[in-house]
């Protein structure tokens, strides 16, 4: 990996039994960037997602995440990285600065460090107000927000979000890229995987995955040049009836 690269893997490939669900995928994400891995159900977006996060040891290939081998260092892996799934990982019976609380303790966080992200968080998210309120309580599009800052809560090198705006409405979706958005201006990285292939237009550069392969890389303007598409929904499927 070199210094400007985050995530680099080369032939990276998974198999259960006979059957190959990532076959020798490559590819780099760069420091700050929005990299959007995209797929249908099925297509090994999952499984290619877990070996990049240290759950699953992959069966060949190489690479390096946080500047750590994906193979000999899967434990460390965890430490470096965020993650927010589509459920959003939130104690609905814990208030919103207790979730704070508890997940900087989970990464190991000194005491003044929570306290002090705390304070962050809850000032940026404009959430003070509402500080001693469940988490059940919030409205969807703060609870994604909220989701999302305690992921990057100790400052992860690369934040993994899987479908983080799945079952969300078109203008909440719109308000969290933005939160997305400025988190990318302030050095973050954001690998994010989605079926919205409109989001796909939010990326700087996107990979789409079929079969368990990656059958296309580049940014969304050259991938729309690319196929003749108007749009990144008319690129999908026309690689997928391509292929198919």
């Amino acid at each position: 990996m070199n210094n400007e690269n985050v995530l680099a893997v080369q032939n990276l490939t998974k198999k259960f039994g006979n059957f190959t669900a990532v076959n020798a995928i490559t590819f780099e994400v760069k420091r700050g960037e929005i990299f959007g891995f995209l797929g249908a159900n099925g297509a090994g977006k999952t499984t290619a997602m877990k070996m990049l996060n240290g759950l699953s040891k992959p069966t060949s290939g190489s690479g390096t995440v946080a500047g750590l081998d994906v193979i000999r260092q899967s434990e460390k892996i965890k430490e470096r990285i965020g993650y927010m799934s589509q459920k959003f990982s939130l104690y609905e019976d814990l208030t919103v600065k207790e979730n704070i609380r508890f997940y900087g303790g989970v990464y190991g966080l000194s005491r003044k460090r929570i306290k002090e992200k705390i304070e962050q968080i809850l000032a940026e998210l404009q959430l003070i107000e509402v500080a001693s309120k469940l988490v059940k309580s919030l409205p969807l599009g703060w609870k994604q927000r909220l989701a999302f800052a305690i992921s990057m809560v100790h400052d992860p090198i690369i934040v993994f979000m899987d479908e983080p705006t799945g079952g969300v409405d078109p203008a909440v979706r719109r308000q969290f890229w933005e939160a997305i958005y400025e988190a990318a201006k302030r050095g973050s990285t954001i690998f994010v995987t989605t079926h919205y292939m409109d989001e796909a237009e939010y990326c700087d550069r996107v990979s789409i995955m079929v079969d368990g392969k990656i059958e296309a890389l580049d940014t969304p303007d050259n991938l729309k040049k690319q196929f003749n598409a108007t749009s990144m929904d008319e690129v999908f499927l026309k690689l997928v009836r391509k292929i198919n």
